[in-house]
């Protein structure tokens, strides 16, 4: 059994920008040499997540849509109140109800994904940020 960990920075913009890391994560994977295992994307952020989508444009749109309406944007929020200068409560909501990471399984040195399905990274903020995440393998 083996742990290997990879890190990885991206450049986003807030706003609920979609990062599709799919292909990122496939790659640490490839590069850690483990044939069958578990990877886990976490992202180390609290006004961010990872999820897993049918990343088409339809869908991107959609999700925003979903959060703009679930979790709205809205200065009376007590993160906002009580930080002088803070505007992105919302933001913060919304990562804890998505959650900061996902695991895949994988066997063969791939990742058991859907046909469809996609790893990407959602950033809910209100301004630009480099994001950290920790790809992280265990496996044989």
């Amino acid at each position: 059994m083996a742990v290997k960990t990879v890190p990885l920075r991206i450049d986003m913009g807030g706003g609920t920008q979609i990062e599709n890391v799919t292909k990122a994560v496939q790659d640490a994977l490839a590069g850690a040499k483990l044939t069958a295992g578990i990877v886990t994307v976490f992202v180390k952020h609290t006004t961010a997540s990872v999820m897993i989508i049918e990343d088409e444009p339809g869908i991107r749109a959609d999700t925003k849509t979903f959060w703009d309406r679930a979790v709205p944007a809205d200065p009376a929020w007590q993160h906002n109140t009580r930080n002088p200068g803070e505007d992105n409560g919302h933001s913060h909501l919304r990562g804890q109800l998505q959650g900061p990471s996902v695991t895949v399984p994988f066997s063969g040195g791939a990742m058991l994904l859907g046909t469809w399905q996609q790893i990407v990274l959602v950033d809910f903020d209100t301004r630009a940020r480099r994001r950290e995440l920790v790809i992280q393998m265990i496996g044989e």
